[in-house]
């Protein structure tokens, strides 16, 4: 059901502008800085200082008075899932950094490949990744706990960081999707009116295979992957990472398993480590903080320009074109209602950067457009589930490819070609859609 405050916006096309000139400055940059053959093209125009020109035309765009503009950015930027994401950014840089400083990264990495051949590091690295987010339903607390570890993988093999870090944000937005307790499942079986485990029945049929084929791509390329000696390495140093996945299996909250691992991190730094004292710890957390700043500022301007899209209708005027172009697709009654399905959460999600959001922003007209051309609620509620979580592990400025990025330091735009696994899975549902599997007994 909408709210009286959904019910009364007014769709309006001019609203989505904001963010298009944030889009155009930032990726038109980076574009034209790789074509001119600049290093870390996409690092040129920084991309909080590239929100800024769309913060002051939002602020323009808004109706009514500027201090009530100003109110609406300010409630969007901090809302509780933003405050969230910003300490899980926070946490993410203190842990990653402090374990780099003691060494446990390295040592973790050396205890991997000491049992794991090059060839199985990279569907190793999705598979891992990919558990840990369906026990703790999140896909930034996974990606915050494996990609230091994919990124130390890269510095003793010939493995690239791209595939790497792209194998883990995969494995991440697996989980994500499939999980009974991530956000977004509770998100669209709530919006579609079904339960968790019936869009799992739907679901589980076109992400696993999508998963397998990913797995075997991983195999594939980098079957010819040098062999790599290990190091001898402190175990002590290791036991903070396995600490976190144990964690992070127990469904422990993500800030809790990432502030019990910087906890353990300084400990054993303190204990193992001769020249690591508390002095040091202090630069270590401090220098994690100050590496995630870029991160956390972006995504708390963009979550203040999505609520004053929200409010001025312009998410609700994409909604509606996007409900009135599905009458025009010519594929079946089924078909086309699903393909409107899927592109009302697409857009949705491309807007406002974040896959739950976009899908509790279209769930009502998701809902509308599958009883109207008969798709099962079952179906769509997977579908709305399986393309956010397409899109959001793809889109250079959602959270999940900032975090990875800043903790491998490498560009969100070059990270879109590596998540193999949203590529795969986008395509399975797009066949899926095509040949109407898997089919759902009415009972079911």
């Amino acid at each position: 059901m909408q709210t009286d405050s959904e019910a009364t916006v007014q769709a309006r096309a001019i609203a989505l502008l904001p963010l298009i000139v944030f889009l155009t400055i930032f990726l038109g940059s980076g574009i034209y800085h790789s074509l001119i053959g600049t290093e870390f093209a996409f690092y040129q125009v920084k991309a909080p200082v590239a929100a800024l020109p769309a913060i002051i035309l939002a602020a323009l765009v808004y109706r009514g008075k500027l201090n009530q503009g100003i109110e609406e950015f300010l409630r969007g930027a901090s809302h509780p899932n933003l405050i969230l994401m910003f300490m899980v950014f926070m946490l993410a840089g203190a842990f990653a950094s402090v374990s780099s400083a003691i060494g446990s990264v390295d040592a973790t990495v050396q205890m991997g490949l000491s049992v794991i051949p090059p060839t199985f590091i990279l569907p190793m690295l999705f598979v891992i990744s990919a558990f840990i987010a369906t026990a703790m339903g999140t896909s930034m607390g996974t990606i915050a706990a494996c990609a230091p570890i994919a990124f130390g993988f890269t510095q003793v093999t010939d493995i690239d960081v791209i595939y790497a870090i792209g194998a883990v944000v995969g494995g991440a937005m697996f989980g994500d999707n499939l999980s009974m307790i991530s956000d977004t499942t509770i998100a669209a079986t709530t919006s579609q009116c079904v339960q968790l485990r019936d869009k799992f029945r739907v679901n589980v049929w076109i992400a696993v295979p999508a998963s397998i084929v990913t797995i075997l791509i991983y195999v594939l390329s980098t079957g010819s992957s040098n062999a790599v000696e290990y190091r001898d390495f402190n175990w002590l140093l290791v036991l903070p990472y396995i600490a976190v996945f144990i964690l992070a299996f127990s469904r422990l909250h993500v800030l809790a398993v990432l502030s019990i691992g910087v906890l353990l991190s300084g400990l054993f730094g303190l204990f193992a480590t001769a020249e690591f004292d508390l002095l040091q710890l202090n630069t270590s957390i401090y220098d994690g903080f100050v590496g995630m700043f870029e991160v956390a500022l972006l995504s708390m301007f963009l979550g203040g320009l999505s609520a004053i899209m929200q409010r001025e209708g312009g998410l609700r005027w994409l909604i509606e074109r996007i409900y009135s172009l599905t009458r025009l697709f010519k594929v079946g009654q089924q078909r086309a209602g699903e393909i409107g399905i899927s592109f009302l959460v697409v857009f949705s999600n491309i807007f406002v950067a974040n896959n739950t959001v976009a899908i509790i922003l279209s769930g009502d007209m998701a809902r509308e457009v599958a009883k109207e051309y008969g798709v099962d609620p079952k179906r769509s509620a997977a579908l709305m589930d399986i393309f956010s979580c397409v899109v959001q592990g793809l889109i250079p400025y959602g959270a999940q490819l900032l975090l990875a990025c800043s903790i491998a330091k490498i560009s969100p735009v070059e990270l879109i070609g590596g998540v193999y696994y949203c590529w795969i899975l986008a395509i399975f549902a797009i066949a899926a859609i095509a040949f109407r599997f898997p089919q759902i007994k009415a009972n079911a």
